[in-house]
């Protein structure tokens, strides 16, 4: 009798595991929001059970110093070891723990929120953990196109620069009919404010041309347009620069005439005068 009710109890306390095992599950692809709005980093567990009683944790896995983002754990939200710049800004659904829904939100977001949360759920005879990658977008500033002169076959030379972005942007030439420019140049650092960008075009004929930079929903765009004026200057300009040259080469050539003649004009006089000295000597001698 003592054998069947040991095995009963063993034969339970293994049925009680097995439903209590749970996979946390978190989005396939990266989450992302604008610096300052709210953001929910979901995490859930399958099947969904109630996980009120378990311990459900945020952290960041990749910070060296203090991890931890936001901590439930005996029915309550500790935080006293939350990292400092989160203070305030996170919160869970309590109401949704009964759904297995421990999604975390996100107040404020701010550039540095932005790297993998790990969302850790523990019951007392399991656990598991999904990993959530978060993206921070900062819109940055109007590009501007700026004039950078013509190259030697007349093409006008465009710089469209853009700077405050976050991650890296994509900038792209459009001509009037909505076709693709390819850029000749293109630069991209990242400092303490964010991605900027610099990209370079030569156009050889009068057009209206797009510079447009785009972080996924986001576009912002700026617009010259290179008038047929532009370029009859520098035909006129070029053509100029020619005759300069050509007056300028043509004037060194009589300068040069002149000083050579003038030269030997000076060296017949000194002879002339060098007989004639000696000439003078002679008579006086006799």
């Amino acid at each position: 009798m003592k054998f069947i009710c040991l095995t009963v109890l063993i034969i339970n306390g293994a049925t009680d595991s097995r439903s209590e095992q749970y996979e946390v599950v978190g989005p396939v692809y990266p989450v992302f929001a604008v610096a300052g709005e709210d953001v929910i980093l979901p995490c859930s567990v399958k099947p969904n059970i109630n996980v009120v009683d378990m311990r459900v944790e945020w952290n960041r896995p990749n910070l060296k110093d203090s991890q931890l983002v936001h901590l439930y754990e005996d029915h309550e939200d500790r935080n006293t070891d939350q990292i400092q710049s989160y203070r305030g800004r996170t919160k869970l659904n309590h109401q949704e723990l009964q759904r297995g829904d421990a999604s975390l939100k996100l107040s404020s977001v701010q550039v540095s929120d932005e790297g993998r949360y790990k969302c850790f759920i523990q019951s007392k005879s399991w656990s598991d953990d999904a990993t959530v990658d978060f993206i921070v977008e900062v819109v940055g500033c109007l590009p501007v196109i700026t004039v950078d002169g013509f190259d030697d076959s007349g093409g006008l030379r465009l710089q469209c620069e853009s700077e405050g972005w976050n991650p890296e942007p994509d900038l792209e030439w459009r001509n009037s009919e909505g076709i693709s420019l390819s850029s000749e140049t293109t630069d991209t650092h990242r400092n303490t404010d964010g991605f900027s960008v610099k990209h370079t075009i030569t156009i050889h004929h009068s057009d209206k041309i797009h510079c447009r930079v785009r972080l996924r929903h986001h576009m912002l765009e700026a617009v010259i347009i290179s008038s047929s004026n532009m370029f009859h200057l520098w035909r006129a300009s070029a053509i100029l620069f020619s005759v300069v040259v050509v007056l300028s080469g043509f004037a060194a050539v009589l300068i040069a005439v002149f000083v050579h003649e003038y030269r030997g004009k000076i060296l017949v006089f000194e002879l002339e005068s060098h007989v004639l000295f000696i000439s003078q000597s002679t008579n006086s001698v006799q």
